[in-house]
């Protein structure tokens, strides 16, 4: 496998992890990164994450593979730029990747572009509630699944560099249309961060009515449930705006269920809220 210079936009968890394993693993021969923010630039350099902290520029000019790990609502736009100047420099060989956690714009925005063949629309399904270049660790990716989404419509020769890019990272892939992936995303993530923020804000208001001991009496099960609010929202609020339909449509359904447990619980109908908890257990064989 030919070893290649790595352009990375956003030296956070998803690009700071890609950036250890890519060149640990000996994909990566370099390793380039763009960071705006200078505190996070000079701890991705100072802790190892990359080899050089260049400019947006000299990153696209020198990269054979350029990656878009940045918030979803500027990546749009990035991609774009991106593939502008691979036009701009008739840079046919170089190939542009994102990784963000919705897939219709940015496909839909770039469907057109003379230089659509050179973009690999990507999501690896890893992930943690904390974020910056300290967040980045090595394994993060070993054993997920990476989503392609409309892959025919980058090059055989993208495609396959980037499947090779992935299997460096241990992950299997899974190919499926924009729209089939917002749909799919909204149900098994995006629904599990508004729920844990949902959750958060309903026992700090507990908090601020004077419950001072509430948080000493949480648990494992509390705490595994809320994790997901310590997210980030320069992350999360152009996800659920991006996903904005498939998310509402997934919020009126838990509400929905919310409600029947409700009304059970209100009703003292424990036959009901056992018939509900059961089945919600049908969930084991599916997840393990």
């Amino acid at each position: 496998m030919e070893r290649k210079t790595i352009g990375i936009i956003g030296l956070g968890l998803i690009g700071g992890s890609m950036a250890i394993d890519l060149r640990r693993r000996g994909f990566a021969e370099r390793v380039l990164g763009v960071e705006k923010e200078p505190l996070n630039a000079a701890a991705a350099k100072q802790i190892g994450l990359v080899d050089e902290v260049v400019s947006y520029e000299e990153c696209i000019g020198r990269a054979g593979i350029v990656v878009v790990a940045i918030p979803v609502g500027a990546a749009v736009k990035t991609v774009c730029d991106v593939l502008d100047r691979f036009q701009a420099a008739e840079a046919k060989d170089k190939i542009v990747i994102d990784v963000c956690s919705t897939k219709e714009q940015v496909c839909q925005a770039t469907r057109y572009h003379p230089c659509r063949a050179q973009f690999v629309s990507t999501h690896p399904m890893a992930g943690t509630e904390y974020s910056g270049p300290w967040a980045a660790m090595p394994g993060l990716f070993d054993g997920r699944a990476c989503i392609f989404a409309n892959s025919e419509e980058s090059s055989p020769k993208a495609l396959k560099t980037i499947e090779e890019l992935y299997d460096a990272l241990n992950m299997r892939p899974i190919y499926m249309n924009a729209n089939q992936h917002d749909v799919h995303t909204a149900y098994v993530s995006h629904i599990s961060h508004v729920t844990s923020f949902a959750l958060a804000l309903t026992v700090l208001d507990k908090e601020r009515e004077g419950e001072k001991h509430i948080f000493d009496l949480a648990s494992g099960g509390f705490s595994s449930t809320v994790r997901l609010a310590k997210s980030s929202a320069d992350m999360w609020v152009p996800i659920l705006t991006q996903n904005r339909e498939n998310v509402l449509h997934v919020m009126d359904t838990y509400i929905e269920k919310m409600q029947e447990f409700r009304e059970a619980v209100d009703q003292f109908d424990e036959d009901r809220v056992r018939a509900l908890i059961e089945e919600a257990n049908r969930i084991k064989k599916i997840i393990r």
